[in-house]
């Protein structure tokens, strides 16, 4: 059964929301202190942060995204700031610079024939 666009399970008289079946980085969210959603690895380390805030015009409730000690963006939900802090993360994790051995490629030596 779906209600509001999510599903539920039906036990006894009462609804309940079905289990997750999927994982979301915004499992690895635990708020506190109050307004602040800090994003935790596997091994309990913090790797970013989410703040709420009131930002105009309007007032408008926004997610403030920080990794890394830098703010990565603002959102309109804690699922979207959640995704983009995890996903910055994640970047994060990938090797930087030129692979070790270019295979030429780099170095235009693929390129040239040898007679």
């Amino acid at each position: 059964m779906s209600v509001g666009g999510g599903t539920v399970i039906i036990l006894g008289r009462r609804k309940v929301p079905a289990p997750v079946t999927q994982w979301h980085p915004i499992l690895a969210a635990v708020e506190g202190p109050t307004g602040t959603w800090r994003m935790i690895d596997p091994h309990g380390h913090e790797y970013g942060r989410i703040e709420i805030r009131r930002v105009s015009p309007g007032d408008r409730v926004m997610y403030k995204a920080v990794h890394d000690g830098e703010v990565i963006g603002w959102a309109g939900s804690l699922r979207v700031a959640c995704f983009q802090v995890h996903m910055a993360f994640l970047a994060s994790l990938r090797p930087g610079g030129a692979p070790a051995a270019d295979w030429g490629e780099l170095t235009g030596n693929a390129r040239r024939r040898h007679h």
